[in-house]
């Protein structure tokens, strides 16, 4: 178990890493769109290449945040059942939910993605549109955000096997107080209820 707790770490340093330097690419983005739409305006021109690298810029934040957004317990969740269980059920169930959903899923999608990469590379394909860029980077990013999903969901499956075992701290700890649908949720409740007091 030291083994794969060294491992897990190493694997959260690496989706920690990738996810921080991700959130660069919404600020790329907003630059390369507000440097297309001046020049449109300006000069009367344009050019696809400008809006498929801006499009490249949010594939690649949204392929390679999953894992990040895993490590950090932000993703969304149907937690109407799951927060009345005690924590070592809520344990379980992340363990059944990671072996038999998560883990199977996103390394089928890699299985799938490669060739779809692969291929892409090996022809040199470009994009159909005049003055697009070359498609194989952007397909790339399919697969090793998979790996990194599936490298995370690991990760995910050795704290909590871990955490039974009593070796480690509770990793299903958001750093956020409450998750976002609960507080969502709680603000639907309490609109509702203020709703029916005004109507009485």
């Amino acid at each position: 178990m030291r083994t794969l707790l060294a491992l897990s770490r190493l694997i959260d340093g690496l989706n920690d890493r990738i996810g921080k330097l991700a959130y660069w690419l919404v600020l790329g983005a907003v630059l390369v769109s507000s440097v297309n739409a001046t020049v449109r305006k300006a000069f009367d021109t344009s050019s696809n290449a400008y809006l498929e690298l801006q499009w490249y810029m949010f594939a690649a934040l949204f392929m390679l945040s999953g894992g990040y957004t895993l490590l950090k317990q932000e993703h969304v969740r149907i937690d109407v059942v799951y927060h009345r269980f005690s924590r070592r059920v809520q344990i379980g169930i992340d363990i059944f939910g990671t072996v038999l959903f998560l883990l199977p899923m996103s390394l089928l999608m890699l299985y799938l993605s490669w060739p779809f990469f692969y291929n892409s590379f090996q022809s040199g394909e470009v994009s159909a549109n005049a003055g697009g860029l070359i498609l194989w980077p952007v397909k790339l990013l399919i697969p090793v955000g998979f790996a990194l999903l599936s490298l995370q969901g690991l990760s995910e499956l050795v704290k909590r096997i871990a955490f039974l075992q009593g070796k480690v701290p509770d990793p299903g700890i958001r750093e956020h107080s409450k998750p976002a649908e609960l507080e969502l949720a709680e603000a639907i409740a309490a609109e509702r209820a203020a709703e029916t007091g005004a109507a009485k």
